[in-house]
């Protein structure tokens, strides 16, 4: 006998060590889990905030070449070339890694003349065009072919000067000077302007015509572009810029004075109308350098006080204006070059005193400086991927850098600031990652997303947390114990239900259901609470002979058939409600009314869907609460005259607090971490809007629905995991102040 209970006791002892250390360590792996994930997300952040390098590459001078005065530097694709025109129109391409001249290709100059004003189109279409000393006005093109040979060797590039729109001169301003003008071109359009001295603007549009129904047919030419000549009488302008949407005209004198037209009217009436005016640079400074940011929507402006100000066309009431947005600070000596990155509102500014400067607009930083100069620098140009600035040297000569910027939009001032995008009529918080156009800026705020997870994640527990905190009471401290064997298995059986299944029925019934019978659900949900408490006090008028007839603890059957009555009648009067009160109309009611738009897809619906999803969660665990309150506790104060509420009240429900709380916090974190049901019941849509009839994005939905389709590595794909450490770190932290919290309650109330 003695041997055995050893035995036992020994086996006993074996399975209890074995308990705790298991536990033991299951509880560490989560914790290890826990900070891996957590290491794992920081290091995909962290490049996010890593400061831009440089690092000189040498300089080089072109041999055997006249110092001629240039007009434009610009940077092949790949970097590895340069390209200079000069006045005399000589197109000079050079090796960056040798400084040997590949190509000296003349534009098409006749002999004795010279280049008086030069236009960019951009720097992503390399078309541009120059005005020569006879008043004629030519477009060239400037561009690289790349050729790949056999397999890990660089691939082969030949720069090329072409005539697009053939060498003869599309516009001739006659004997008068020259004194500005711009281009602009696409697939199909060209604009072309130009202004003497005595503010004669020409203008020539063409537009290529195309027929959709031969598209397909290898033996269709296109007839003849539609060409147009404008002659309009302006005032003396020094320089001209034409925006990227086509529709306006700068204007531009020494002085600083800017004028912003109307092209669109001036190409189909031949009318002049201003929209805005405004001044550019204080008084007694002077500009330096205007050039338009990638996407031709702003234009930098560099003074003479060491400023470089962004400045873009702003509508307020539908009344373009002229705005300064932003002001960047160089070293205070005048800013004598500006270099526009061509896919990313980056610029580079060099300073007199030899400071270069890179900026991104959208982040409002300095990327980096580099004062490393012996030389005057004259012009500076920065390659399309921004991976090289190459600058050019007094007396000739080069200096290259290679450059090291890969997430220069990304600042906490753009991330959780209100943020002055072009076109935006004030600052605002905007999360679009994408589009279809490549002049398009990512915007990448995170307070929409923020904002969305948590106005799903609050009108979720508006509907859970009511009904499964009443459900669990009634359940853990009223109901017979029959019953509720039977209906506390059924209510966590609803968790099993795939949150995908939940979100499909949501989009796709409940949605529509919602939307045409809006004045119903909105009566079933005030007035059904009503109509349970008026239900209650009715039944406790019934004589008691009749209330014994329905055993203690089964009177929430009585529930389920008025339940449904109330909701028939709330749908069957839907209709007449609507018409009634809304004009036949409740959503163009709300809008016209109220000021409220309506969604199909809104948070209403991810209410119900995520509250239905939420309330097995909270239910469990606050039951679970409740039932396990010590039964002499309640028994000890009925026996001292309390009624059942108030027991409940002033007994069971404070010892249980501890695990109601923590029931809600599991329910909230269980919310704000949801995604199918928020991706198919939702529009989707950042918006900042607390409207219930509207929808949202979330950072849990944005993760799944982008992820997927971002560049390993990118500003986009670092920025999603930084949403991702955001929400984990709002569910940790609400989780620690739950713990904490509980902890609290539990000892406060440990001694009752």
């Amino acid at each position: 006998m003695g041997h055995t209970l050893r035995v036992r006791r020994k086996v006993r002892h074996f399975y209890d060590r074995a308990a705790r250390y298991g536990i033991a360590i299951g509880g560490l792996g989560i914790i290890a889990t826990m900070l891996v994930i957590f290491v794992f997300l920081i290091a995909e952040v962290q490049p996010l905030f890593s400061a831009a390098s440089i690092v000189s590459t040498g300089d080089f001078q072109i041999s055997d070449s006249p110092r001629e005065p240039g007009l434009h530097l610009a940077i092949d694709e790949q970097a590895r070339s340069l390209l200079r025109i000069s006045t005399q129109g000589r197109a000079i391409f050079l090796d960056l890694d040798s400084g040997v001249v590949i190509s000296e290709i003349p534009l098409s100059i006749p002999e004795g003349d010279f280049i008086n004003q030069f236009a960019l189109d951009s720097e992503e279409s390399g078309v541009f065009a120059y005005a020569l000393s006879n008043g004629n006005v030519h477009i060239a093109q400037y561009l690289w072919e790349t050729e790949f040979s056999s397999q890990g060797s660089l691939p082969a590039i030949t720069p090329r000067i072409v005539y697009p729109y053939g060498q003869a001169a599309l516009l001739n301003l006659g004997a008068n000077m020259i004194d500005a003008i711009a281009i602009h071109t696409d697939q199909e359009d060209l604009l072309l302007a130009a202004i003497d001295n005595l503010g004669n603007l020409k203008l020539f549009h063409s537009v290529a015509r195309r027929n959709i129904f031969n598209g397909f047919n290898v033996n269709y030419s296109p007839p003849p572009a539609i060409t147009k000549s404008i002659d309009i009488k302006l005032d003396p302008l020094d320089r001209l810029f034409i925006g990227g949407d086509k529709r306006l005209l700068y204007g531009i004198s020494d002085s600083g004075l800017a004028k912003v037209y109307d092209l669109k009217k001036m190409v189909d009436s031949e009318t002049v109308e201003i929209f805005s005016e405004a001044q550019l640079v204080k008084t007694g400074v002077q500009m330096e350098s205007i050039k338009f940011l990638s996407g031709g929507l702003s234009l930098l402006v560099a003074d003479s006080a060491g400023f470089v100000s962004q400045w873009f066309v702003v509508r307020n009431d539908d009344i373009p204006t002229l705005s300064s947005v932003r002001r960047f600070a160089g070293d205070g000596t005048p800013i004598i070059a500006t270099a526009v990155e061509q896919r990313r509102k980056n610029f580079v500014a060099l300073g007199e005193s030899g400071l270069l400067s890179l900026y991104n607009v959208t982040s409002q930083k300095r990327a980096l400086t580099n004062t490393s100069f012996n030389k005057k620098l004259l012009a500076i140009a920065i390659a399309p991927r921004g991976n090289k600035i190459v600058a050019e040297l007094q007396g000739g000569g080069f200096r290259s850098w290679s450059l090291d910027n890969p997430h220069p939009e990304v600042s906490f001032s753009s991330l959780w600031r209100q943020v002055w995008y072009e076109s935006y009529p004030e600052p605002d918080y905007v999360w679009q990652s994408s589009s279809a156009s490549n002049d398009f800026e990512p915007k990448y705020s995170l307070v929409p997303l923020s904002f969305g997870t948590l106005k799903a994640a609050f009108y979720a527990m508006l509907i859970a947390s009511p009904l499964a905190i009443c459900g669990a009471i009634y359940t853990g401290y009223f109901m017979a114990p029959v019953l509720r064997r039977k209906v506390k298995p059924l209510i966590e059986l609803m968790e099993a239900l795939p949150t995908v299944v939940l979100g499909f029925l949501a989009g796709l019934w409940l949605a529509p259901f919602v939307e045409s019978n809006l004045p119903g659900v909105i009566s079933l949900l005030l007035f059904l609470p009503v109509g349970v408490l008026l239900f209650g006090f009715l039944w406790s008028q019934v004589p008691k002979s009749l209330r014994y007839l329905v055993p203690e603890g089964w009177e929430a059957i009585l529930l389920i058939p008025f339940i449904l009555l109330f909701a028939w009648c709330c749908f069957n009067f839907s209709h007449p409600l609507e018409t009634i009160f809304f004009a036949g109309d409740m959503q163009q009611w709300l809008s016209s009314e109220l000021g409220i738009s309506y969604d199909q897809r809104n948070a209403m619906v991810v209410g119900f869907a995520m509250g239905f999803a939420v309330i097995p969660t909270v239910y469990s665990i606050a039951e679970d609460a409740i039932f396990t309150v010590p039964g002499h506790l309640s028994d000890g104060s009925l026996a001292l005259g309390a009624t059942s509420w108030q027991s409940l009240y002033h007994v069971v429900l404070p010892i249980a607090s501890p695990g109601i709380f923590s029931a809600l916090m599991i329910g909230l974190g269980r919310a704000v971490g949801e995604t199918m049901i928020i991706l198919m019941a939702t529009g989707n849509t950042p918006i900042m809007d607390v409207n219930v009839f509207e929808g949202m994005r979330t950072l849990a939905a944005s993760i799944a629905i982008e992820v997927p389709e971002s560049e390993v590595s990118s500003t986009h794909y670092r920025i999603l995991f930084l949403a991702a450490t955001v929400l984990f770190l709002f569910t940790f932290v609400v989780n620690t102040i739950a713990e904490v919290v509980r902890q609290q309650l539990r000892r406060k109330y440990s001694s009752i």
